[in-house]
């Protein structure tokens, strides 16, 4: 069952006044500790954003579906003819602060208090605090996140675990950014003139009032990433909030910078764009490489001709994600930008030495493929795996970046490149793990929890994406298996009650009490059997949560 609304509340002071400015309403708890970032100048700030630019993000949302339709009907992406002179020509995004221009590697992760203090002290270059994908966008995971980072950035965030063990800053921490969520995502626990104020604008809103001149002060600046872009046009929007922004709370001109994750087939085609829009502000494009295969099925899941094989062939080494790559590297450089790679996900394993040693070699051909193709930096989702990344790239970039390789063999990449379809086969057992993980990730999502060490990977929201929209396609078009049978509703249905039963038997019934395989059951079913294609799945599933 979804949950009911949680209560309406409001801040007050000591004396029982409403603290919240006329027009908010903050439909959730908010205990004392909330209101050191749920301030009245603050949420006055945030109505600020949300009136100004929610029309906005209301017709770019409402762009999507349009250019979704044209696609159903035939349309297929290319490079746009109206922005030639952009790509063409010769100018270069505004220059990069020193802290930006060493990244080798990333670490990433939620704002859960000891994971922020392990990446920010695990030796990486830059860490990014995950308030989407990796989170789970309950209202007490974004408000303590915002404090977490709020402690963070003074440098008196600590942690004390349950047996004892205590966690603070040492030495040298990673740069901070911040991903906040998604254009699509609402936060329907703060009501702007009676309606949800857009996520996004909660999440960078509340990051920059509190943290924009601090940081600015500690001879840094707030440096964010910018999830699921599909245009230039919504380039254009961030830039704006981002100026915007600026001028509110007094801060340099340009001084915010955001690097853009490349997780859609759309924005492939639009680097160049992207980036102009953005020049300002623009400190790089990272090549989001589980979305934008999620994002490939997802825009082309009613071709027959366009049906990706199981995810597990889907590799790096496929012309279309290889092009991709190749065209990020040389559009970043050309205009003077950092060309960040994609996210390895293994957990290094201290009980299998010898499954460890294949999980590292995986790790160890990806980065140095990653590295010889041009890239800047990477990312990691274990502290384990940045001594050993960190040092492949420090072999092969000896300076801070490689900035000065423009992969010119880029320019021959054309919209068939991006396109191509690899080739590869569907089998039961892929159907399988299509199944079995998303379902023990959901069922962590709706506890609050969106970093999931499953398998000895660690997942996120994108794990969910890919498998269900596999799933939809495959069913859609009915898949031939390597085994000859077709697949369709039956089939799937069966194997979801399977690998349910595998699941909970291998957890045991005493560790079953508030679990939500039930509803984490429910919500997939939707994603893979409704006729209805959810454009994103964190958009139904938050419909769940607290």
């Amino acid at each position: 069952m979804m949950h009911d609304r949680a209560p309406k509340n409001s801040l007050s002071n000591e004396s029982g006044q409403n603290l919240v400015p006329e027009g908010i309403q903050l439909d959730a708890p908010t205990p004392e500790p909330y209101k050191r970032v749920l301030t009245p100048k603050a949420l006055a700030f945030l109505s600020k954003l949300e009136l100004k630019f929610r029309n906005r993000i209301h017709e770019l949302l409402q762009a999507r579906t349009a250019r979704q339709a044209r696609i159903d009907a035939g349309e297929l992406p290319d490079f746009l003819p109206e922005t030639k002179d952009i790509r063409e020509g010769e100018w270069k995004a505004a220059p990069l602060p020193e802290g930006l221009l060493c990244r080798k590697v990333e670490i990433t992760g939620p704002t859960e208090r000891k994971m922020m203090i392990n990446a920010l002290n695990s030796g990486a270059n830059g860490f990014m605090a995950d308030l989407e994908d990796s989170n789970s966008p309950g209202w007490a995971n974004m408000v303590e996140g915002q404090l977490n980072l709020y402690d963070a950035i003074r440098g008196t965030i600590t942690f004390t675990s349950p047996e004892g063990k205590e966690y603070r800053l040492t030495g040298n921490p990673a740069v901070l950014f911040v991903r906040p969520r998604g254009l699509h995502l609402p936060e329907r626990h703060v009501l702007i003139e009676g309606r949800p104020m857009s996520g996004s604008l909660f999440d960078l809103g509340l990051f920059l009032f509190h943290n924009g001149r601090e940081l600015v002060d500690r001879g840094t600046g707030p440096y964010i990433y910018i999830p699921k872009t599909e245009s230039h046009v919504e380039a254009r929007l961030w830039n704006d909030v981002l100026t915007f922004a600026e001028e509110e709370l007094g801060l340099p001109k340009g001084v915010i910078k955001a690097t853009v994750l490349l997780e859609t087939v759309l924005a492939a085609f639009e680097m160049d764009e992207i980036i102009y829009e953005l020049r300002e502000h623009m400190a790089g494009l990272n090549f989001g490489r589980w979305d934008y295969i999620f994002s490939f099925i997802k825009k082309f899941r009613n071709f027959e001709d366009k049906v990706l094989p199981e995810r597990s062939q889907v590799t790096m080494d496929k012309h279309f994600l290889k092009s991709c790559a190749g065209l990020l590297v040389h559009t970043c450089h050309k205009r003077g930008v950092m060309a960040i790679g994609g996210m390895a996900a293994q957990i290094p394993r201290k009980d299998d030495p010898e499954a460890n040693a294949l999980a590292m070699e995986k790790v160890r051909a990806d980065k140095v493929r990653e590295v010889s193709q041009g890239h800047d930096g990477t990312w990691v989702a274990h502290p384990g795996l940045v001594e050993p990344v960190k040092a492949i790239f420090e072999a092969e970039i000896p300076g801070k970046n490689q900035m000065h390789n423009l992969r010119k063999d880029a320019l021959q990449i054309r919209a068939s490149d991006l396109l191509r379809v690899p080739e590869g086969t569907v089998t039961e057992q892929g159907l399988r793990v299509n199944i079995n993980v998303p379902l023990l990730y959901l069922e962590s999502w709706l506890r609050g929890t969106g970093c999931v060490a499953i398998y000895s990977l660690m997942e996120d929201a994108a794990t969910v994406e890919i498998s269900r929209a596999q799933l939809w396609q495959w069913l859609r078009h009915g898949a031939k298996l390597l085994d000859g049978r077709r697949v369709n509703q039956e089939l799937i249905s069966g194997l979801i009650e399977d690998e349910l039963k595998k699941i909970k038997a291998s957890i045991g019934p005493d560790e079953q009490s508030g679990r939500k395989f039930d509803e984490a059951e429910q919500v997939f079913r939707k994603l893979v059997f409704d006729k209805e294609f959810y454009a994103f799945m964190t958009t139904l599933a938050y419909e769940y949560l607290d």
